[in-house]
Formats: C-alpha cells, structure tokens, sequence
C-alpha cells in the first residue's frame, strides 16, 4: 500500500457495526471491518479510530425526554466503550496490537486517555480506540473524534458511514440530491449540511484536518481512501 496519509482518525458509527441487525453487533461484518484497519496498519499507516454508540444508546433521541440529558450522553459514552472493548477483542483474535483510551475512568476497560501516551502507541504500531467521546455530556462522538485527532496530529479524519458522501440533501428522501465530490467546511455549515455536527465541523476547520466521508459498506474502502482514491466526499 502507497498510503496518501501517514496517521489518521477513523471515525465508525456505532450503526455500522450492527449491519442489518440494526442493534447490537454483527461480528461478521465487524471481522470485516477490523482485517481492513489492520491492512492498513500492517502498512504502516498509524490508525486511531472513535466508536458511536448509536448500536445500544443514541443519548437525547433514546432518552425521549424520559431521561435527562447529561444521563443520556453518559449512557451514550459507556456504549462507545462497550463498542470499544467488543472491537478491540476482535483486533486482538486477528494477531493486532490494540488499545483502548477512555475518556472516563472506568477500571478494566483502558487506560486514562492521554495525548502523549496515545501518539506513543501509535508509533508503536498499536491501533488506539479511543472511548467514551470526550467525557463530557453535550458533545457528540463526531466532535470527540475531530478533538482526538487534532490532539494526535492526525492528518485525516476518515468517516466511515452508511453513505456513501456528502449529499446537497437527503437522498433518501430527495432523490435529486446531488453528492458533491468536495466542499469546503463553510460551505457545509452555511447549507446545514448533516456531514458532522457545527461543532465538530467548526473544530476540523479551525484545525485544518481534511474529512473524508465514504461508505463503510464495503469495509476495502478504507484502504482505497488511505491510497488516495477519490470516493465520497472530501471536505476541506
């Protein structure tokens, strides 16, 4: 592999890795997903990734006003660290060396998340997860990953979701909308574009880091986005 980026920021829904179980796991799919990150860590490309937790807990939508909204983004955090641990233990079955950060301090699960220690990983070859967002309610995993990937030095942040780019409008209810091949951040903040959430958007322009949004349908497409094939959406 002839990677375009040295170290990057994967960021996987937590709907992703159910499939169509739509809840939950399908481990056949996130076997696939993991031989793909490994791939490329095998390459030498230095790989963090943020988990969702949209698989078990979706915070304030879940909470459906029943359950308060700091309670509803922590419940949110302990589901990315239980993607976290799940992923992890697969990356391990398949022979590579994976850690897990948390943003929380919940004993078993990882270790404290610190920038330095996680560079230090990454380095060492080691895929670093990254768990429980940012540790603090009111923020999403999207601007979680965009923090941890400004604290590494990432020099991209890919996002692996269950469309294939960024669209003028939803195709799945306008199917006139238009995929754009690359916009600009303010271009997507003035036309409220659902890429990422303002903040997290804001963070990556503010930040300089390039986001790649592709479909994770087919796990390969990390790679082929990584040698710097054109898919999705580039947005910088």
């Amino acid at each position: 592999m002839q990677a375009k980026y040295k170290r990057v920021l994967i960021k996987i829904s937590g709907e992703a890795l159910a499939a169509e179980k739509h809840s939950g796991f399908d481990f056949d799919f996130v076997s696939h997903v993991c031989e793909a990150v490994k791939a490329c860590s095998d390459a030498g490309v230095q790989v963090g990734i943020v988990i969702g937790g949209g698989n078990f807990w979706r915070g304030v939508k879940d909470g459906a006003g029943k359950v308060e909204r700091v309670s509803a983004d922590r419940m949110g955090m302990l589901a990315t660290a239980m993607n976290c641990l799940a992923v992890c233990d697969v990356f391990r079955q398949l022979g590579a060396d994976a850690r897990i950060l948390t943003a929380m301090d919940i004993q078993g699960v990882g270790e404290r998340f610190d920038a330095r220690k996680a560079i230090e990983y990454l380095e060492r070859g080691s895929i670093v997860l990254f768990a429980c967002g940012s540790g603090h309610p009111f923020f999403s995993t999207d601007t979680a990953a965009v923090l941890r990937a400004a604290e590494i030095h990432a020099d991209a942040i890919l996002l692996a979701k269950n469309i294939d780019g960024v669209y003028s409008d939803d195709p799945r209810k306008n199917p006139a909308a238009v995929r754009f091949d690359e916009i600009s951040y303010d271009e997507v903040l003035a036309r409220h574009l659902a890429v990422m959430d303002t903040t997290a958007t804001s963070l990556a322009m503010d930040n300089a880091i390039p986001v790649i949004v592709f479909a994770l349908a087919e796990p390969e497409n990390i790679g082929r986005v990584l040698e710097g094939e054109k898919l999705g959406t580039i947005v910088q």
